[in-house]
């Protein structure tokens, strides 16, 4: 199908963007890496009056390092987070995730903001910086404003986002001696969407967790927290039984709706399997595994 006609604007500074925003109206979408858009456009599932290219604004690319922050801009590709040096020192977890995204083609286009801009279900970043008490920088006319990774995903493909609201940067604190990340996934094929995956950050200090967060996706209608089975990990060693504890409590934590691949107890059975597998993979280093 032909994609419906449209204008196109491509800024170079966020002040032009504003104004870009305003000429456009409310109906205009943005530009970045495109991947998830131009499939909408092809079936007619969105119809911008304008698309906004906004791949050359400065103030949205680099990584960088301050502090105990790793901050990212929006525009990082997920190719670069797979190869960025400070990325892998410092969130092992997002450079794990990105060559799981789909195929090269879709990882050399497509940007870390415009997949947590979408926040679809079945994607891995979204859940990942919810496991990495990530903040999102948010930009409008108006200013900058923080909202925590956990708040900014509200439901089905639905954020934080206001209207005229553009996310900027992606802020992960630093992985500390005590941290342990890891993603992990089960797809049909590679480069399929997950039929489910777990997105896992612990703190272990002296062999015990002192605090958990697992994250899943492709389950629900977005990152969804198991806060019962984080909770039967903290205060305990990672045993057998602390992980049974784990995934038993997966049946309060989860309610996972029918999907093309199967219903809701197949989803929770990979639910379990994914813990069982995060929390027993042999750690290549202090930071890359649970």
């Amino acid at each position: 199908m032909k994609w419906p006609a449209m204008g196109y604007a491509r800024v170079e500074s966020l002040d032009e963007l504003w104004r870009a925003l305003d000429a456009a109206g409310p109906e205009a979408q943005i530009l970045a890496g495109g991947q998830s858009l131009l499939a909408t456009l092809a079936f007619r599932l969105s119809a911008p009056s304008t698309l906004i290219d906004i791949t050359r604004i400065a103030p949205l690319k680099g990584v960088s390092v301050a502090g105990d922050v790793l901050r990212i801009g929006a525009l990082t590709r997920h190719a670069d987070l797979a190869r960025d040096p400070l990325v892998a020192r410092h969130a092992p977890m997002l450079a794990e995730a990105a060559p799981l995204i789909a195929h090269p083609a879709i990882r050399n286009r497509g940007t870390i903001g415009g997949s947590l801009a979408l926040a679809d279900p079945a994607a891995e970043l979204p859940a990942c910086v919810v496991a990495l008490g990530a903040t999102l920088v948010l930009a409008s006319r108006a200013g900058e404003r923080r909202v925590a990774a956990a708040d900014f995903f509200q439901g089905l493909f639905t954020t934080a986002l206001d209207t005229g609201e553009i996310i900027m940067a992606v802020e992960v604190p630093v992985v500390t001696a005590t941290s342990r990340q890891t993603i992990v996934e089960v797809t049909r094929r590679s480069g399929d969407y997950a039929m489910a995956g777990l997105a896992a950050a612990l703190e272990v200090d002296g062999g015990v967790v002192t605090s958990a967060r697992l994250v899943f996706f492709g389950i629900g209608s977005g990152a969804e927290v198991a806060r019962g089975a984080s909770a039967a990990l903290t205060g305990k060693a990672l045993s057998a039984e602390t992980i049974a504890a784990a995934q038993a409590a997966l049946d309060g934590d989860l309610d996972p709706p029918t999907d093309l691949h199967g219903g809701p107890e197949m989803k929770r059975h990979l639910a379990r399997v994914l813990i069982r597998r995060a929390l027993t993979a042999s750690p290549g280093s202090s930071e890359q595994a649970a």
